[in-house]
């Protein structure tokens, strides 16, 4: 199982980075740099978007979470997984935490834009992969 960004987000915001350096060509010169400025950081999601595919990924030794630093690998027997539901100025936010429980260094936090769904399904999941005995040899 494997969860990552979805694939009409990103190319939704690719397109309007490159409207936003369109305008940038036609606008005042501060207007030039802020729109400028947001294109290029818009185009910088992006990549990251692209190169980080997939996100998430349940393996036979556990849980591969790929970052900008590199892949980070959660091992079954030490996968702790947790859902927080946050509300802040009237918005409501949900994370997933996954956290190795061997290595208090290793917490990876990842949102529904991360993963392409809601974090609650992929806890679900990856509880029930932990369950598995298969999953825990």
């Amino acid at each position: 199982m494997q969860w990552s960004t979805r694939l009409e987000e990103t190319t939704v915001a690719g397109l309007v980075a490159v409207g936003l350096a369109v305008a940038a060509l036609v606008v005042d010169p501060v207007g030039r740099f802020l729109v400028g400025a947001a294109a290029v950081l818009l185009v910088a999601v992006v990549v990251r978007d692209l190169v980080l595919r997939p996100r998430v990924r349940a393996e036979d030794d556990g849980v591969h979470v790929r970052t900008t630093t590199g892949t980070t690998v959660i091992g079954w027997p030490a996968l702790r997984v947790q859902v927080h539901t946050t509300r802040r100025l009237g918005l409501r936010s949900t994370t997933l935490e996954l956290e190795d429980a061997r290595d208090d260094t290793v917490l990876v936090v990842l949102g529904r834009r991360d993963l392409g769904v809601d974090p609650a399904q992929v806890a679900a999941a990856l509880q029930d992969l932990t369950a598995r005995p298969s999953a825990q040899d």
